[in-house]
This record gives C-alpha cells, sequence and structure tokens, in this order.
C-alpha cells in the first residue's frame, strides 16, 4: 500500500510528459502582464512600470478606465497593455495579491480546515468552498483559482492514501480519467487567461461566479433529490439508470474496474475526465462535477467515487498548478496557509466515510454546493456594475449583496461541519453498539 503514493507520482509524470506535446507553454498573453509601477504621474496621465523579470522600467501611458489615484507604488500589479498610435497603455490595472491582515490570516486557516474535512469526505468541495472564501476575502479570481489548485495536490495525495488504506480507491478509474483531466486542465487554463486578457479581473470574477451557479444549482439539485430519498427509504445506494444504460454499450476499449465494480466503455470515462479537468482549471473546481459523474454516468458508489475524485484532483492539480506557475498566479503565501490546515481536514473527513451510508455523503455534497451558488449568486451584479454591463450599483445594495454572500458562504461552511461531524459520531456510536452487541453474542 505504500508504494501507491510513488506508483501514482510515476504515472503522472508520464501523462504530464505526454501532455507537454501540446501544452503551448503557459505564460501569460502576450499583452497581459505583471510587475509594479515605480512612480505615477496623475497630471500627464502617465506611470513608470517595471515588469517581472525585466530590469528596463518603461513608460507607459494610463488608459481611460485607470484611475491613477488607486495605483501604489511598489505593489504587485497585472496590467493588461493595449497599443495605441504607436504608444503603450496601461488598459486595466488590478492588484494581484491580498494584503493579509491577522483575522484574514485566521480565516484563511479556518476555511483550509473545513475544505479538506470537505475532500477527504466527499472527494470534492473543498475547491467550491475555498475558491469563493478567497474571493471573499478579496482575492483576485484568477489567483484565487491558481492558488487553490496548487494546494489541491498534496492535500488530495494524502487523502487518496488514507482512503485507499480503507478500500474506497479505484487506482484504475482514477487514471483512466486523469489522462483526460489533464487535457481539460490545459483548455481551462487557456480560457481563463484568454478572459483575464480582455476583461481583466472584473471578467475573471464574473465568469467564475457565473460558472459556479449554474452548475451548482444544476448538479446539487439533482444530488439532493437523490440523497433524500435514500434517506427516507433507508435503503442502500442503487446505481443509476443511466449508468445501467451506459454500461450495456459495448464500445471498445471496454473496461473492468474491480473496485467500483463496473465493465464500461472507455469512451464514457475519458470524456467525463475531461470535463472534470476543465472545470478544475477555470474555476478550480472540477469535482462536483467528477464525483457525480461517476456516481450517475458511470455507475459507481458514492463512498467509491468520492475516494477516487481524490486521485483525480492530484493528477490535475500537480498539472493546473504547474501551467498556473509559469504565469505567476499562484499567491504562495495563500498556499500554504490552506494546506496548513486542511492536510488535517482531509483525514479527518477520510476517516468519517468508514461510517456513514451513501447518502449521507450526497446530502454534504448538495447542501455546500446549493449554498455557495447563493453567496456566489449575490456577488454576480456587483461585477456586471464593474464590466459596465449593467449600471453600477447603490452603496447600500452593494453592502446588502456583500452581507448576503459572506454569510451564506460561513453558512455553508458551518452546514458542511455540522453534518459532517453528526453523521461521524452517529456512525461511531452504532459501531460500537454493534461491536458490544457482538461481543456479548460471542461470549
Amino acid at each position: 500500500m505504500k508504494t501507491v503514493p510513488a506508483l501514482v507520482l510515476v504515472l503522472f509524470m508520464v501523462f504530464t510528459l505526454s501532455a507537454t506535446a501540446f501544452a503551448g507553454g503557459g505564460g501569460p498573453p502576450k499583452n497581459f502582464t505583471k510587475g509594479e509601477f515605480l512612480e505615477v504621474d496623475r497630471a500627464a496621465g502617465t506611470a513608470v512600470f517595471q515588469a517581472s523579470g525585466s530590469d528596463v522600467p518603461e513608460t507607459l501611458m494610463l488608459g481611460k478606465g485607470v484611475n491613477a489615484g488607486s495605483i501604489s507604488p511598489g505593489r504587485k500589479v497585472m496590467v493588461t497593455l493595449e497599443e495605441q498610435e504607436g504608444l503603450t497603455y496601461a488598459k486595466k490595472v488590478e492588484t494581484m495579491f491580498l494584503d493579509l491582515s491577522l483575522s484574514k490570516f485566521i480565516s484563511l486557516m479556518v476555511v483550509g480546515l473545513v475544505g479538506g474535512l470537505l475532500s477527504g469526505f466527499i472527494g470534492s468541495g473543498g475547491a467550491f468552498v475555498l475558491t469563493p472564501s478567497m474571493m471573499s476575502l478579496g482575492v483576485p479570481g484568477a489567483i484565487a483559482v491558481a492558488s487553490n489548485m496548487c494546494h489541491k495536490f498534496p492535500k488530495a495525495l494524502v487523502g487518496t492514501y488514507k482512503r485507499f488504506k480503507y478500500g474506497q480507491v479505484d487506482v484504475k478509474l482514477g487514471l483512466v480519467m486523469a489522462f483526460s483531466a489533464i487535457f481539460g486542465v490545459q483548455t481551462g487554463v487557456t480560457v481563463q487567461k484568454a478572459i483575464l486578457n480582455a476583461w481583466g479581473n472584473a471578467g475573471s470574477n464574473l465568469y467564475v461566479s457565473v460558472v459556479f451557479v449554474i452548475v451548482l444549482v444544476v448538479v446539487g439539485g439533482y444530488v439532493l433529490r437523490d440523497a433524500v430519498r435514500l434517506a427516507r427509504s433507508d435503503a442502500d445506494d442503487t446505481t443509476s439508470s443511466l449508468a445501467l444504460k451506459l454500461q450495456q454499450l459495448n464500445i471498445p476499449p471496454m473496461m473492468n474496474f474491480k473496485t467500483a465494480g463496473v465493465r464500461i466503455s472507455a469512451w464514457v470515462t475519458l470524456p467525463l475526465g475531461f470535463a472534470t479537468g476543465m472545470l478544475a482549471a477555470t474555476i478550480a473546481v472540477g469535482g462536483f462535477i467528477g464525483v457525480p459523474g461517476m456516481i450517475y454516468v458511470v455507475g459507481a458508489s458514492a463512498i467509491v467515487a468520492s475516494a477516487t475524485e481524490l486521485l483525480i484532483a492530484f493528477v490535475m492539480g500537480a498539472w493546473g498548478s504547474i501551467q498556473w506557475g509559469l504565469s505567476g498566479l499562484i499567491d504562495i503565501r495563500l498556499t500554504l496557509l490552506i494546506l496548513s490546515t486542511s492536510l488535517i481536514g482531509v483525514q479527518l473527513g477520510a476517516l468519517g466515510t468508514t461510517y456513514v451510508k451513501d447518502y449521507a455523503i450526497k446530502l454534504v455534497m448538495a447542501a455546500v454546493m446549493l449554498i455557495v451558488a447563493v453567496s456566489r449568486g449575490a456577488k454576480v451584479p456587483g461585477y456586471l456594475g464593474d464590466l459596465g454591463l449593467i449600471a453600477p450599483l447603490e452603496p447600500g445594495t452593494a453592502s446588502v449583496l456583500n452581507f448576503i454572500s459572506f454569510w451564506a458562504l460561513v453558512a455553508a461552511l458551518g452546514t458542511a461541519g455540522v453534518i459532517i461531524t453528526t453523521a461521524m459520531v452517529r456512525g461511531m456510536m452504532k459501531a460500537r453498539q454493534e461491536e458490544k452487541a457482538l461481543a456479548a453474542k460471542e461470549t
């Protein structure tokens, strides 16, 4: 069993080397650069800018949408450039990295703990809590996505090994899906860079939020309905009708997945892995597609699907981190803070799966998805206003929406913690009662 992490790492390296042929580098777009402003001349509408990796400063004209008063010399920024009449204009300027106060420091560690707990318990969930949490604390969307993906793969490796020891990981299924997920990750990184290039942080934030709301509501609603059905009947989980039909398709190559107890065509698993990887790279979330996909499309149980998703998350997290790292958009401070507590949470969450039924995992997944959808949805009007697609929000309206977004996120974290803890305690008590009854019977 100790050879599994090494095996996964070796296979990951093989996959990444094969993907390098089409990766196309990983640097930012040509008219998108990072660096810091050294001086700002408000009267002339110019600023002296030094790009990262360059020793030669250059003077930029400030575009109409850039407020010279908001530029702080010496701070790392992302700048979108535009050429006009032989002059280089700074079209958009966004601050890259968050100022870490004590309250934000503590908040990130708490969020990391709960995100790790969710990841270990349902195989996903950490990302769709962590990304919006970081954005609510003021982290730009692209930085939140990149930093979250960077913290994902070491945490996922720990969770994979922990749940492999419980016999819940289908290594073959995970690696097959991870292979196509790498291609999805590369596509997703390209999409995010294109959005940053065209619309800057506001566009990236809007894109992340809208995709969150749409996918979380659709998938979360379906999973919730299934969880409630199973909870009311108190029956064991059954394979979905869609999965049964797909398993009957005899399209070579056919693959047998022993732990999942499934025989299905590779042409079902590969597209699912691609979609998982693409979402993971574009919004740092792929598990809420990967886990339901393995349950309702492939036909794996919720416990096996959630465990196998951790293996997929490790592979695509490592590859995505390489791509985002080449773009210089990873805030290593956020990555390390979240990782420090999520590594603890992921082991506790993995332990909890040994004491609960499948519907408990689905219930947690659905509840967090739907509540986080409310949190992100409340931020959409503000991003639309930032892009000029609607009239700017009134201060009072913006304050109310920010209040809703923040407390909905807190509710999501609290709900997840309560449901998982309650399920673990009940499961442990029931297991002990069964052990005592068995011991008494043997005596």
